[in-house]
């Protein structure tokens, strides 16, 4: 039987990455998100030129009802989740944290905080029943430390360090592994999403570096995942060249 992976918000980005990596290193997936046509086209790719089997789940994190129904409603033969990662997320707006939007605040925490911690609620228990898996948070250098009018995503993804930690402590009688990655600048939807579709400005985060791809993340996950029995990779945290945190960056002129 082969193992198989869910992983959160895979229509893009780092979750689409990972569900090519995985795919290719011999698990099925079970990839969920929010847009079914981007999901339907991705499941057909990855079981015609991967060989994996995948099962779609339609559904948005932020509703922990879906997620129950979700992870609960699961035919037999996928039940036995092996590694759950938690991709999905966002950052929306940069504004001074006086001025910020309250609705962009609302989906962030209601997404990169409560969206895993659903996820995990509902999967977890499973893999303490069988004392097997692995759960793989996906975090941000941006939890290390606020930068300039990052305040309320910064503060998510400091809230993804502590819950992973939190998770390893709660797990530590188990065999069942938890890796917080932590990525810095990954060329992705995220700066787009972030000032709301304006991808000329979104442009601008990158421009003078050359960033992470979600490849490269997707490397890292599979790293931790692919690690011994008794190795844990707890935490990752993984830059560009030249990038030396969440806010020194050099750029090329």
């Amino acid at each position: 039987m082969k193992k198989i992976a869910l992983i959160t918000g895979a229509t893009s980005g780092i979750g689409e990455a990972c569900a090519r990596r995985f795919a290719q290193n011999g698990y099925d997936l079970i990839l969920t998100g929010r847009k079914p046509d981007l999901l339907e086209h991705l499941k057909s790719e990855i079981e015609k030129h991967l060989g994996a089997e995948v099962l779609t789940l339609l559904f948005d994190v932020r509703d922990a009802a879906a997620c129950r129904a979700a992870v609960e409603g699961l035919p037999e033969r996928w039940r036995a989740i092996n590694v759950l990662i938690n991709n999905a997320g966002l950052a929306l707006g940069l504004d001074k944290e006086y001025e910020g939007d309250m609705e962009d605040w609302d989906i962030m925490i209601d997404t990169n905080i409560k969206g895993l911690l659903s996820m995990t609620r509902f999967v977890v228990p499973g893999m303490v029943e069988r004392n097997s898996g692995h759960i793989i948070n996906i975090g941000s250098v941006a939890g290390d430390a606020a930068y300039a009018k990052g305040n309320v995503y910064c503060a998510t993804k400091a809230a993804v360090k502590t819950i992973s930690d939190g998770l390893r402590i709660d797990l530590a009688e188990t065999a069942v592994r938890v890796t917080n990655i932590k990525p810095g600048l990954v060329e992705t939807n995220f700066s787009v999403t972030r000032f709301h579709g304006d991808a000329q400005r979104a442009e601008g985060v990158y421009k003078g570096i050359k960033p992470l791809s979600g490849d490269d993340v997707a490397d890292v996950a599979l790293y931790a995942a692919a690690a011994p029995a008794h190795v844990q990779i707890a935490e990752v945290l993984v830059l560009a060249t030249h990038q030396a945190s969440g806010s020194v960056i050099y750029r090329e002129s």
